[in-house]
């Protein structure tokens, strides 16, 4: 994420995260489950400007009238938590402005939570460590650490527990959210996990050296053919995306956006550009992104 200070409020943009390789290892006592995941940060933001309120209220604000801005909002749940942990009594206003698309596997509550730990933590001036921010984030969202160590990370556990891997390279992507969404619990619920899971330390050794056509070789989502069941969509998208001939193409986290991995900016361009003109604006967004860092 990135925060700059502007006069007496802090601004924050918040990356959406694809994921590169996802696999599900084992059920968890507490109804979890145990993965590794390899994720990537993409240069598509949202946006948090923090201030500070003459009172203790938290007060929430966004652009999106089909996003709550209650109680359950985690960008709320994240200032409320960052008050508990240190004790603070001030209150904040914040407001987003949303452009990761939501429900589509790209992280965007979950960055939107990191953001706002970080931000506030600048904003109320409260000295916390990253290391910190992220050990508390992961109480109320399993991916909000990765926000903290990007771009490039390995997760495991139930995907808080991060250690950061190198990227060797840019990569140029193109984002496909088609206009439905899929909750992240009944993807889970209706996995069945593998009897020998898939290791990853081939496609962390691609991405390391910038191998991109290995690397789309690599690809790997376990949740994926359940999203395509549960989501017609998601399979028409896949078929499509296949067509391409790009590096390779992979649904992201539990669905439904997916991604092509192209070879290099311009065949991004190119695709992004194909693809715009051959889709229903009412069916599906199209985003040309890479990476951060």
């Amino acid at each position: 994420m990135r925060l700059r200070n502007c006069g007496s409020k802090v601004v924050a943009r918040a990356p959406a995260k694809v994921n590169l390789f996802l696999e599900v290892l084992a059920k968890r006592a507490d109804g979890y489950h145990e993965i590794a995941t390899l994720m990537v940060a993409v240069r598509l933001y949202d946006r948090l400007v923090f201030q500070d309120q003459v009172d203790d209220r938290l007060e929430l604000q966004c652009d999106r009238s089909d996003l709550t801005t209650g109680p359950d909002n985690l960008v709320l749940k994240a200032a409320r938590l960052l008050r508990d942990k240190t004790q603070c009594k001030r209150g904040a206003r914040i407001c987003l402005k949303k452009r990761i698309p939501m429900a589509a596997g790209l992280a965007g509550g979950s960055s939107d939570a990191a953001a706002t730990l970080a931000g506030l933590n600048r904003l109320w001036q409260l000295g916390r460590s990253d290391e910190e921010l992220a050990l508390w984030g992961s109480e109320i969202g399993s991916d909000i650490p990765f926000f903290f160590h990007g771009p490039a990370a390995w997760c495991t556990g139930r995907g808080e527990k991060v250690t950061p891997v190198a990227c060797g390279r840019t990569l140029h992507l193109v984002l496909v959210c088609p206009h439905v969404g899929l909750a992240t619990a009944l993807v889970y619920r209706n996995v069945t996990v593998p009897n020998e899971p898939l290791a990853g330390d081939a496609i962390k050794e691609a991405l390391a050296g910038g191998a991109v056509e290995r690397l789309g070789e690599l690809l790997h989502n376990r949740l994926q053919p359940v999203a395509q069941r549960l989501c017609p969509e998601v399979a028409t998208w896949h078929q499509r995306l296949r067509r391409l001939n790009a590096a390779g193409q992979l649904m992201s986290g539990s669905g439904t956006s997916l991604f092509v991995l192209c070879r290099d900016r311009a065949e991004a361009v190119t695709l992004s550009r194909q693809l715009r003109s051959e889709t229903d604006k009412e069916q599906a967004d199209v985003y040309l992104v890479r990476t951060e860092g």
